[in-house]
């Protein structure tokens, strides 16, 4: 259900430029006459769509005077055309996605600080971990938190998953046979990465901000999954999401790294879904998956006699009632602390496992470097995957074109 930013950075950079020298020029639309109407745009997939619908018809059904117009948007249509609007005085009151596109929306003053904007009190009503800060302010209100990637297994082929390295690779070897393979997870995304730097002590960011990418950790981590698909040999030489997914849906995966929004697939594949946090890696440190939010932001368009409407319809959206409508079936973790803690969200064995891989998880930066260092450990650690490049070499040049694209966007 979460999708974070995927475009390339040039195309960040560029788009931040074109931006700012557009907002200089531009002034709010007036405010619309008549009934209150809401306008968003969201990214979610098909399934979040239609509990989101059921939301919306019961806050109109409460609000007869108001009507809220949804437009879904693929997350990097999303933040584009959001920016492209929002510069020129237009697009909808809210937005809704992933929390990492804050940093680029909030650096061109797009959104508004909600801290400042919300009533006064508001943001306590969430778990701490649903909250980012970025320049001192929350830009976005979240709905739902998670994110995280875990172990899902099939539990004909495991019945009780690996919860260290050894068990881990001792199930996978012994599975890896006659065309089918123990584990599968996606080797080209680094995403997929980042819960073994963590868990080797190592992050994408250091505390003054600078990227921390050519480290001991992420040479470790790096060479940790190579070492499980070129020596071990437990999943397929290429390895990319879609075959990973295939491979499990068909059974010819037992172990999959993947997310929550993976379930339904899965569950109406067939697969008797198991799931569980990240294993233990060998230093004896759990993999630590990155977690997220997804919530709204609201735009500074929004002139002042709208603005009431707008954080009324944001609150009904961050309710209890609201956060678990259809929450179970969607395998969704809530992010107001009433929901969070609520007995169909604890007693559900899914749900629950999922709060737990959550908390051993750290949050995503939402800086808009963040994007940077997305693309710039793409090909290295696509490189280290198919064994054309050492990891010593590979974080090297990771580092440097992270260290000089950063110095680009702040030129």
């Amino acid at each position: 259900m979460f999708r974070s930013l995927t475009s390339r950075a040039p195309r960040l950079l560029a788009s931040l430029l074109l931006c700012l020298a557009l907002v200089p020029s531009c002034a709010p639309k007036k405010a619309a006459t008549g009934p209150a109407k809401i306008v968003i745009w969201s990214q979610m997939d098909p399934e979040e769509r239609a509990r989101f619908e059921k939301n919306i018809a019961a806050y109109q059904a409460a609000h007869p005077g108001v009507t809220i117009e949804n437009v879904p948007y693929d997350t990097e249509n999303l933040r584009q055309q959001f920016q492209t609007a929002a510069a020129g005085g237009g697009g909808p009151q809210l937005i809704f996605g992933p929390s990492d596109q804050v940093g680029p929306l909030s650096l061109l003053e797009l959104i508004r600080p909600l801290d400042e904007t919300m009533p006064k009190g508001f943001f306590e009503r969430f778990v701490p971990q649903a909250l980012d800060t970025l320049n001192g302010h929350l830009w976005a209100a979240p709905d739902q938190v998670g994110n995280h990637l875990l172990l899902c297994y099939n539990k004909k082929l495991v019945p009780v998953p690996p919860t260290n390295a050894e068990e881990f690779l001792a199930i996978a070897k012994k599975l890896t046979k006659d065309g089918a393979y123990g584990f599968a997870m996606n080797v080209t995304e680094p995403y997929w990465l980042a819960p073994f730097l963590a868990g080797y002590d190592g992050w994408v960011f250091g505390a003054d901000g600078k990227p921390t990418l050519d480290t001991p950790a992420m040479r470790d981590a790096l060479n940790y999954l190579a070492d499980l698909k070129n020596k071990q040999g437990v999943m397929p030489r290429e390895c990319d999401y879609q075959v990973a997914e295939t491979l499990f849906l068909e059974g010819k995966a037992a172990m999959i790294v993947n997310g929550p929004w993976s379930w339904a697939a899965y569950r109406k594949g067939g697969i008797d879904l198991g799931i569980a946090p990240l294993w233990v890696l060998p230093n004896g440190k759990h993999a630590m998956p990155m977690t997220a939010s997804k919530g709204y932001s609201i735009s500074v368009n929004v002139p002042k006699e709208q603005l009431d409407a707008v954080i009324d319809f944001v609150t009904y959206c961050t309710s209890p009632e609201a956060e678990l409508r259809d929450a179970v079936a969607l395998g969704v973790l809530p992010s107001h602390k009433d929901a969070w803690n609520a007995p169909e969200i604890t007693a559900d064995p899914t749900l629950k496992i999922s709060q737990d891989a959550f908390t051993l998880g750290r949050r995503m930066p939402v800086v808009p470097e963040m994007r940077v260092v997305w693309d710039v450990m793409r090909p290295g650690l696509q490189k280290v995957m198919n064994g054309s490049m050492d990891a010593a070499k590979a974080t090297r040049e990771m580092q440097a074109a992270a260290e000089q694209q950063i110095a680009g966007m702040k030129r």
